[in-house]
């Protein structure tokens, strides 16, 4: 079993950069393939990141592309999302998640493969 707690969120200018923590407990967090989602306010909740538990690939969705960077730091259980060039689109709840199997293009941004998740972090982006 994993927990996952997000951290990092907060208020940023448009332009700004942000990061966000995913803190893991469980001494097989390493097997783990991460992602990082995010719900706006009356929106469902949309693939933002992935990474395989080895840290190999990385997947994004396009309208984060070049802007974000999901890294992770296993002999720290933590999964990490660098927010550099912030839109105000980009406000949402952010919730990382953990599967104990291996993702790929096609499946990293379905959300119910993933088994576990964080309650959240929120990220306002001003304008």
């Amino acid at each position: 079993q994993v927990q996952l707690v997000e951290s990092g969120g907060g208020l940023v200018q448009a332009g700004g950069s942000l990061r966000l923590s995913c803190a893991a407990s469980g001494r097989t967090f390493s097997r783990y393939s991460v992602g990082w989602f995010r719900q706006a306010p009356g929106k469902e909740r949309e693939f933002v990141a992935a990474i395989k538990s080895s840290g190999s690939n990385t997947y994004y969705t396009d309208s984060v592309n070049g802007r974000f960077t999901i890294s992770r730091d296993n002999a720290k259980n933590a999964v990490y999302l660098q927010m550099n060039s912030v839109k105000p689109e980009d406000t949402a709840v952010y919730y990382c998640a953990a599967d104990p199997s291996s993702i790929f293009q096609a499946t990293a941004p379905n959300p119910n493969k993933y088994d576990y998740w964080g309650h959240g972090t929120q990220v306002t982006v001003s304008s």
